[in-house]
């Protein structure tokens, strides 16, 4: 018999996270305090989570025990299944194994739900009322709703207006689960304000959206913000994935030569590829491991390695990381959670040290590699996969020019059932790819701080 998934029991989970940073040849460089650009300290970001958070951003463990809280809530979907992707590979006529890692199976639809369920868990424990974040696409802002919901805390979301459009019944699924929402830029905040009265009809980034859920929330003593990617805390989360792909490719008896991950932000990313560069780190496997970005905002392939803000106000911390600059403002490419201006500081890092690869894909070949993904395997991808299975796509057809079984593993972050008008612009051949702007680049390059 053909088998097509592999599947964990409830009591194999991971109890731990797992924790990169130790295991690193050098240390990723610390934030920096954007008013003494000397390395932030605990208190800095004391505004902005609950300390047990903050310990967890600087910490030197490599293993960080999972509340039975939390484990509790991951049981209404984890164990995610591993499957072997057999009639892509049919179609494909490659020699190639592809396997990919399911996430949407998740309440919300994607892998978010494993940071933001620990997250509002600390918060709730440190007698906060109210979280505020920043959304792309939707699936952080509907995860951070759902979690809020879970632990009785109040959710504000700052969706970036491009999606905000797009994708309606995001919206209407975090207003379910209890959120209130805003188009970003919004007249909520004076920074929101202010953009709109530049142009009404902004599109809004990710970078805008931080800035205005920071100011929401820095300066109530019982509100919090929460992020969705980029900080160390919440790739570490997200590791539940990886640890649980490590023991499902072992009952599939092969490793990856190869991992592909769509890479935004940087935690579906990390979540997947950390347990598997770790097992690398120690001999035990040689996978190529690769980040895969949209064209449109080619923060690894294209930005450049510095401190910057992590919004574009200005507000936070100066974080070392692949950015485009804080002020640059993405295309209003169908892969919103893709659209923000810097990469993960540890991602970066990692990359810097010569650890990853990296790689950009336009959407068009990208929505292309869907729905050949879709007709052959059922499940519609999220937009933010779509470059993964792309890239998984490429790497097949290598195996097919040279003959080689090359094993593939990549990560299905969410599936896309509130992402059809991106399928239905595919499908009328409306989709366009953006060209990436070298001159918005030298613009956006120009506002980042020298450090």
């Amino acid at each position: 018999m053909v088998q097509h998934k592999f599947l964990l029991n409830e009591d194999q989970m991971p109890t731990q996270w797992y924790n990169i940073v130790p295991d690193l040849p050098e240390p990723p460089p610390p934030a920096l305090h954007p008013g003494t650009m000397e390395p932030a300290g605990p208190d800095d970001f004391a505004p902005l989570f609950p300390m047990e958070l903050i310990l967890q951003e600087v910490s030197q463990d490599s293993y960080v025990d999972i509340p039975g809280e939390v484990m509790d809530i991951y049981r209404i979907w984890r164990p995610t299944p591993l499957f072997r992707a057999h009639r892509l590979e049919k179609m494909l006529d490659t020699p190639a194994k592809i396997f990919y890692k399911y996430e949407g199976v998740s309440p919300s639809g994607s892998h978010k739900p494993n940071t933001s369920v620990p997250q509002a868990y600390y918060n709730a424990r440190a007698g906060i009322r109210k979280l505020t974040t920043e959304t792309g696409a939707g699936q952080w802002g509907s995860s951070l709703a759902f979690a809020c919901a879970q632990f009785g805390l109040e959710c504000e979301v700052w969706m970036v207006a491009a999606s905000y459009r797009q994708k309606p019944y995001r919206k209407t699924m975090m207003e379910i689960w209890g959120a209130e929402v805003h188009p970003s830029p919004s007249e909520v905040t004076e920074y929101g304000r202010a953009l709109l009265a530049q142009n009404p009809d902004h599109a809004g980034s990710l970078g805008i959206a931080i800035s205005e859920a920071v100011a929401e929330a820095a300066p109530h003593d019982d509100v919090r913000y929460s992020l969705g990617s980029v900080l160390n805390h919440v790739l570490m989360h997200q590791t539940v994935i990886g640890e649980e792909a490590l023991l499902q490719m072992e009952m599939a008896g092969v490793m990856p030569d190869v991992l592909v991950g769509c890479t935004g932000g940087g935690s579906n990313f990390g979540g997947l590829s950390f347990p598997f560069l770790r097992e690398k780190l120690k001999g035990n496997i040689d996978p190529i491991i690769r980040c895969v970005e949209p064209a449109a905002c080619p923060s690894l392939t294209k930005g450049q390695y510095r401190y910057d803000f992590g919004d574009s106000a200005g507000m936070t911390p100066l974080m070392k990381m692949h950015t485009l600059g804080h002020q640059f403002v993405p295309d209003p490419i169908h892969a919103g959670g893709l659209r923000y201006h810097g990469m993960s500081p540890l991602v970066s890092h990692i990359y810097e040290l010569g650890m990853l690869e990296a790689e950009s894909i336009g959407q068009t070949e990208c929505f292309a590699g869907a729905l050949r993904f879709a007709r052959s395997e059922g499940i519609i991808p999220a937009p933010e996969p779509t470059h993964a299975i792309a890239a998984a796509i490429r790497e097949a057809n290598r195996a097919k020019e040279s003959g080689e079984e090359t094993v593939i593993l990549t990560a299905l972050c969410g599936h896309g059932h509130l992402d059809l008008a991106a399928y239905e612009s595919f499908l009328s051949d409306d989709m366009v790819d953006y060209d990436f702007s070298d001159e918005a680049l030298a613009d956006a390059m120009a506002a980042v701080p020298q450090v």
